[in-house]
């Protein structure tokens, strides 16, 4: 005898039951309104990318571990994306003398990660992906992270329940290379281990920089490394760099920003140097969103500067600042601070038509048109149950007024409309 087949989802992905569905839309409007409030367009495209497009500049853990990749029936190696960024720099490539810059652009796809479930990490997940081409200056990174700011808000948090951490990878590239000496390797090697720091014990933190700097305990350049990754703020940071046209060319443009961010009113923006977002292509500033309730340890979400990308497709330098928001974690923090709308505030219709019996289903069809046509939402019950039973559906489905039609309806052509929750009942079209 075969096995019945299991009623679960696939490990790691959900399924969006209608009261789920309604929560995901609930984050999918904040997200919206946002993005239409700041004047950018919607695009979308394939889930499936060409493995090359993501080899050339994806951070390695993602491409080695995390991806779904196979080969199609015509032998090439397709991907489902793990995230938007090569598709929509590919997409301006191609369309790059016809676009209208500067191009905001956005779209709430999709993406496939293969990696462990948990809190705020699913294998797939939904995200906002929000981009600006064409803009130089850093104007482009104060609006994307004003409009960060405004998301999270959207949420239900409070400008002192979360903070807005800011750093830059031409400092960090600067540090590893520049101020450290190390090799291409070796500079891959201190950035992954920055990106540790506040996952890791600080002994394990310390015991790692000396093998990758390769110098002893209390060394000069452990010592250093150290004391740049413990500052405590900006200016303590910058004094332990020297000053030179390289490094200070990152300190302009995080103080830059982060005043920008202040005339905006936006004062929980931070420097932080351990941000160092784990994608090659970052060129400039970065920057991630903490929730500061311990339920949500992780970045809530983040982006930054890739002037460089749509190089890979043989175009000219297009300038471009961006940043994606996830769904997941976006409901961790609206159950986290209690935001989601109540399940009896969200209902299928405005309006239940109960039905006496099969004959009376034409004027009832009837009737339900005539609502629509008014701009309300109406759904019938064909269920032909007691009208008790019926009435009781509506209930359940939160639906606020029912509609009850029978013989004298038809016979009379005139409805009553009841709301359920006050009782009060009157005639209707």
């Amino acid at each position: 005898m075969s096995k019945n087949l299991s009623t679960d989802p696939y490990k790691g992905v959900r399924d969006f039951y209608p009261a789920d569905m309604a929560i995901q839309n609930q984050i999918f409007g904040i997200w919206r309104k946002v993005c239409e409030k700041f004047g950018y367009q919607e695009y979308s495209a394939s889930v499936l990318e060409p493995a090359e497009l993501y080899r050339a500049k994806t951070g390695e853990e993602i491409l080695e571990r995390q991806s779904y990749l196979f080969k199609d029936r015509g032998d090439r190696e397709v991907m489902l994306r793990p995230e938007m960024t090569p598709t929509v720099a590919r997409m301006i490539a191609g369309k790059r003398r016809e676009l209208v810059y500067p191009a905001r652009w956005f779209s709430m796809p999709n993406f496939f990660r293969y990696e462990q479930p948990q809190r705020g990490r699913l294998r797939e997940f939904w995200q906002l992906n929000i981009d600006i081409f064409g803009v130089d200056s850093l104007q482009a990174e104060i609006e994307c992270i004003s409009m960060a700011y405004e998301i999270t808000k959207g949420y239900g948090l409070k400008d002192t329940d979360f903070e807005i951490r800011i750093g830059n990878r031409k400092i960090l590239n600067y540090i590893t290379k520049d101020f450290f000496g190390l090799d291409e390797e070796n500079s891959q090697k201190l950035l992954k281990l920055i990106d540790q720091k506040r996952k890791i014990p600080t002994d394990v933190f310390a015991a790692t920089a000396e093998i990758v700097l390769g110098d002893k305990s209390q060394g000069p350049k452990v010592t250093k490394f150290l004391a740049l990754m413990n500052s405590q703020n900006f200016e303590e940071f910058t004094k332990h760099l020297n000053q030179t046209k390289e490094e200070h060319a990152g300190i302009k443009e995080i103080r830059e920003v982060l005043s920008g961010l202040e005339k905006l009113g936006i004062t929980n923006a931070i420097f932080d140097q351990s941000i160092t977002r784990g994608m090659d292509y970052y060129t400039g500033v970065i920057f991630e969103v903490f929730d500061k309730n311990p339920e949500n340890r992780r970045s809530v979400f983040g982006g930054g500067r890739y002037d460089d990308l749509l190089s890979l497709f043989g175009e000219e330098k297009v300038t471009a600042f961006g940043f994606g928001a996830g769904d997941v974690i976006a409901r961790d923090l609206m159950e986290t601070y209690r935001t989601i709308k109540k399940t009896d505030e969200i209902y299928p219709a405005d309006i239940y038509i109960c039905l006496f019996n099969k004959n009376v289903a034409d004027f009832g069809q009837e009737i339900a048109q005539k609502i629509r046509e008014k701009g309300q939402s109406v759904c019938l019950d064909y269920s032909f149950r007691k009208i008790g039973d019926q009435i009781k559906n509506a209930d359940r489905m939160h639906i606020p007024n029912v509609i009850v039609v029978g013989d004298d309806e038809v016979k009379t052509g005139k409805v009553k409309i009841k709301n359920l929750k006050t009782g009060d009942e009157k005639d209707y079209l």
